[in-house]
C-alpha cells in the first residue's frame, strides 16, 4: 500500500491509497503480474473486490483466445467471444487433467500455459 494524493486540478487534492495486488494466476514474473487499485482509504473494500478479481483475470485470459476483428457485426463478434470461451475452457480442463495426473492435485497456476496452447493451436490449425 502506498498513500498518495490525487491532483484534481488547480490547488485541489484528494487523499488516496494505491494498493498493489499480485495476480496468483499470472504467467508473468515482472511488473505485469501486479494490478494497482486506487481507493479513497477504505482498503477493506478491496478484500471484497478480490472475489471479483478471478473473474476479471479470466476474462482477460479469454480475450487472448479471441480472433482479432474490426467487424461491427454483433453475431460475428458474439461468435468470436463464445468460441474464445470454449477454447479457454478446453485449455483450463486440459491443464487441470495434466496437473492431477502429474501431481495428484490442482493448483491455480497453470502447468500448461495459454501461450503453449495458443502456439500449438496455431501450429496445428493455422488459426491464431
Amino acid at each position: 500500500m502506498n498513500d498518495r494524493k490525487l491532483h484534481l486540478g488547480k490547488n485541489e487534492w484528494h487523499q488516496t491509497t494505491l494498493v498493489y495486488r499480485r495476480n496468483e494466476n499470472s504467467e508473468h514474473t515482472d511488473h505485469r503480474q501486479y494490478s494497482v487499485f486506487m481507493c479513497n482509504g477504505n482498503v477493506g473494500l478491496l478484500s471484497e473486490y478480490g472475489y471479483r478479481w478471478e473473474s476479471e483475470s479470466d476474462y482477460r485470459s479469454i480475450k487472448r483466445f479471441m480472433a482479432a476483428t474490426t467487424s461491427k457485426n454483433f453475431v460475428l463478434r458474439f461468435f468470436y467471444f463464445a468460441f474464445a470461451c470454449l477454447l479457454y475452457s478446453i485449455w483450463r480442463a486440459v491443464d487441470l487433467l495434466v496437473q492431477v495426473e502429474l501431481t495428484g492435485e490442482y493448483e491455480h497456476s497453470p502447468i500448461v500455459t495459454a501461450d503453449n496452447t495458443l502456439t500449438l493451436l496455431k501450429k496445428e490449425t493455422g488459426v491464431g
